[in-house]
């Protein structure tokens, strides 16, 4: 009778182990840029404005961020966050920027894509919807983007403000033109009454890192993107990648003196079509 002879197991060499990481490296790459990138979390925020008059407590604001239509974000998706935007039933709509993106296509090919956002964008059923630019829009053609937008019933609060009232009492929402190439102007956009009364103002800001600024004005709350959360974060590391003006107050909820600061994640993605543990988000904050 023959004896077999046990099997040796599989020797586990360097090569496999060079084809198992580059597998890996792939799957992980697919995730990021086909599943996660596009995975939208609602993030809902209750927060308090001592001097908000009692008739607009409750008033429901949906923020978005950091559209970057085109490079890379497909209009399939931005059609999908407008619905879930639809599904809120919002009081108010703030779109804080950057809706083209500045590269990898050339300077051109970004300014074509503002009117093709600004129709998408225009779908959101919502009887107040206003937008800051982003230093992207700024950068590309910041006067193509203004007229997308207002043209599709967007308006655009360049260092602005228009008034909310209820009950004979007011609600400012004011808007910055872009910090990174110099454009904003607090004394402009913040007006009088908030600044020394008793009227609050909630404020866009595409940059997060001017709240020491805007606190001194008296803001109320500060909307604001950029950062993109970091966009592609690893596992106990901090965000690798994050811009000018947007590394210090990174995401979520802050606060400086008499202002609250909230930093929307986005919903595109700049540099590489990936996100990683970061995903789109779409903001609900309810005043109380």
């Amino acid at each position: 009778m023959d004896v077999l002879a046990p099997k040796q197991p599989k020797r586990f060499t360097r090569r496999s182990f060079l084809k198992l990481s580059g597998l890996s490296a792939l799957g992980l790459a697919a995730y990021a840029g086909e599943i996660s990138r596009h995975e939208i979390s609602i993030e809902r925020h209750s927060i308090h404005i001592p001097r908000l008059p009692d008739s607009f407590r409750g008033l429901r604001i949906v923020q978005i961020s950091d559209v970057h239509y085109a490079e890379y974000t497909e209009p399939f998706f931005v059609k999908l966050v407008v619905h879930e935007i639809n599904r809120l039933k919002p009081d108010v709509v703030l779109l804080t920027g950057d809706f083209i993106s500045f590269g990898p296509l050339p300077q051109h090919f970004g300014a074509r894509f503002a009117n093709p956002c600004a129709e998408i964008l225009q779908r959101i059923q919502c009887p107040q919807r206003y937008a800051v630019l982003g230093n992207h829009d700024a950068i590309v053609d910041a006067p193509a983007v203004t007229d997308a937008l207002t043209t599709h019933n967007i308006p655009v609060l360049h260092n602005r403000a228009v008034p909310l009232e209820r009950d004979g009492r007011r609600l400012w929402i004011a808007g910055l033109g872009d910090s990174c190439v110099q454009q904003a102007d607090l004394g402009r956009a913040v007006p009088k009454a908030s600044r020394s009364g008793n009227e609050p103002v909630i404020l866009m800001s595409h940059e997060p890192d001017i709240l020491p600024d805007v606190a001194k004005y008296n803001v109320d709350l500060m909307f604001s993107g950029h950062t993109h959360g970091g966009q592609i974060r690893i596992p106990f590391m901090p965000p690798m990648n994050l811009p000018t003006l947007g590394r210090d107050y990174v995401e979520g909820l802050f606060r400086v003196g008499p202002t609250q600061l909230y930093v929307n994640r986005g919903i595109g993605a700049v540099g590489l079509p990936f996100r990683f543990r970061c995903p789109p988000e779409i903001t609900v904050v309810t005043l109380a």
